[in-house]
């Protein structure tokens, strides 16, 4: 039997993501874009604004959420863009500027120390029947990590894919996630990682 559960997202590109790394471990939840309204995230980590959307997506469907909050986490750079990677050109969420702003700022930086993680916090919210209150809340965490090109290469992906390498890749044949395949990134993504860590949980739905 099928069951339904809600990715607190407007972005097709997580929603198709997602789809991906949920089919490859458990074809038996179907995942549906949220229609809704967006909560304001102000939240001060990642797993705060999961929760913020998870919550949000749960009281308005009343299904069980999953909300992802996720960035790059640059190690020179203190962990920065972080829970700002999104939004880290300005107000306006724009990913190609964002990926140009960070290069530049690393213009000066070489290998060794252009290593970065990718993170990604997963919020698992599922309401209570008949009530305003939830039933679960859970919050899990997955890190991808790598380090940055000098310049983007490959169109997949979206974000900051295209500039980000990841580790254990075969010296010469490195590859950014912009030049990975849709099934490599979800089998191996902070994303997959984190989903896989929630397992136990999601079988109790």
């Amino acid at each position: 039997m099928t069951q339904q559960i809600v990715l607190a997202t407007h972005n097709p590109h997580k929603v198709a993501e997602f789809a991906r790394i949920v089919a490859a471990t458990r074809p038996d939840l179907h995942v549906i874009g949220y229609d809704g309204p967006e909560p304001v995230e102000d939240g001060v980590n990642f797993a705060e604004n999961a929760l913020i959307k998870a919550r949000a997506a749960a009281r308005h469907t009343g299904l069980a959420a999953l909300a992802d909050d996720s960035g790059v986490a640059v190690a020179v750079m203190g962990g920065a863009p972080g829970i700002f990677s999104a939004y880290w050109a300005g107000h306006k969420k724009d990913a190609v500027a964002n990926m140009h702003l960070l290069l530049d700022q690393l213009s000066d930086i070489a290998d060794p120390h252009r290593k970065a993680s990718f993170v990604s916090t997963i919020a698992l919210v599922v309401p209570e029947k008949g009530s305003t209150a939830f039933a679960m809340e859970h919050v899990v965490e997955g890190r991808w990590h790598g380090r940055l090109a000098t310049e983007p290469r490959g169109d997949g992906g979206f974000g900051y894919d295209p500039i980000f390498i990841p580790d254990g890749q075969e010296p010469g044949a490195e590859r950014t996630v912009g030049e990975w395949s849709p099934e490599e990134k979800a089998a191996a993504s902070h994303r997959a990682q984190a989903f896989i860590a929630l397992g136990p949980l999601l079988s109790a739905l």
